[in-house]
């Protein structure tokens, strides 16, 4: 655990001569600072990836580089932050101790002290092993805030819930429906559905990867490699293969009941009907050759419609619409999840 006290940063940089962009926010109310009149440094335009990155060509110049949502002055709590954070790129994130503290379940890999250790040493520093993009969308995670206006990609997020359970937070309390973290991973559904699903199961998210599986319809299950398929597990990769298995067998069964034939007419008897029965075999048979479970109602639509072409009777014709619009209704209602 790497802790370093707020004070002697400060003093370090003012002996180097150095000038500090200020603010006027004390980093604790509580300080015990030996140098009077400390502030922190005001927090610098954010750039990418979640926090502000420090750039100075200047040699008499030091800018320290603070997290734009996690500052002293966010007003993120009735109380002011009573911890600073920093990354391994050198990024602050002033954060409230009780708020990390009761999300995790190991003081945040043991790099926050203990109350006795935290009574000797005021206004700590932290160093989390971590770059700033990650660690902003961990805190945002653990203060259920957005990050959304940051645009952080999925590998970001990615790495970020992967890392939560080494800091003692559980992604499966953490990352619910109602939780802005879950609707930015579903937003990224379309795009990655098979990194979503695999994230999700690889966490137990179970209302995650069923809101990504309606995305992974048109997947070859052939295609996954034996690494994807340990990472899914047994349990989540069951549930996907009989979500297609299921589809496909039920449009077989969708498919099989051929148009009703209707009363025989002087024009049209029960033999002359046979002619759309088999027409309708041979299409079906197409088609359930190839029951992909992703396949759309409009294609169902396309291939069995032009079968009222070859037929003259009235009623055959009305017969096959019905019996194709029955089926659309049918299809459309098969789960789609798993």
């Amino acid at each position: 655990m790497e802790i370093t006290n707020w004070d002697s940063v400060l003093q370090f940089a003012s002996g180097a001569n150095m000038d500090l962009s200020l603010q006027d926010h004390d980093f604790s109310e509580n300080s015990t600072s030996s140098t009077p009149n400390l502030q922190v440094p005001t927090p610098p335009h954010s750039t990418d990836g979640g926090s502000p990155v420090c750039d100075d060509s200047s040699d008499h110049n030091l800018l320290v580089s603070i997290s734009t949502t996690f500052y002293p002055g966010a007003n993120l709590h009735s109380l002011p932050p009573d911890l600073a954070l920093l990354s391994s790129d050198s990024v602050f994130f002033y954060v409230h101790s009780h708020t990390v503290l009761a999300a995790s379940d190991n003081n945040l890999l043991s790099l926050i002290p203990t109350s006795s250790q935290k009574e000797q040493s005021s206004n700590m520093v932290i160093h989390v092993p971590e770059v700033s993009p990650i660690l902003n969308v961990i805190l945002h995670i653990i203060y259920d805030m957005s990050c959304s206006h940051y645009s952080p990609s999925f590998e970001t997020l990615s790495a970020a819930v992967n890392r939560l359970p080494s800091y003692g937070i559980n992604p499966h309390s953490r990352i619910t429906p109602s939780t802005p973290i879950h609707t930015l991973l579903l937003s990224h559904a379309p795009l990655y559905p098979l990194d979503v699903y695999t994230l999700a199961a690889k966490h137990d998210l179970y209302d995650l990867a069923v809101s990504t599986s309606s995305h992974l319809l048109s997947f070859q299950l052939s295609s996954l490699t034996d690494e994807i398929a340990e990472a899914v597990g047994p349990k989540y990769l069951r549930r996907l293969f009989f979500l297609h298995i299921g589809r496909s067998d039920a449009l077989k069964r969708i498919l099989l009941q051929p148009p009703h034939p209707h009363a025989p007419t002087p024009w049209c008897d029960f033999t002359d009907q046979k002619t759309l029965t088999r027409a309708w075999a041979l299409a079906s048979a197409y088609l359930a050759w190839d029951a992909r479970p992703d396949i759309s109602t409009g294609f169902l639509e396309s291939a069995l419609a032009p079968l009222a072409e070859h037929l003259s009777c009235d009623l055959c014709k009305q017969g096959l619409n019905d019996r194709i619009k029955n089926l659309i209704v049918q299809w459309s209602v098969v789960k789609r999840t798993i």
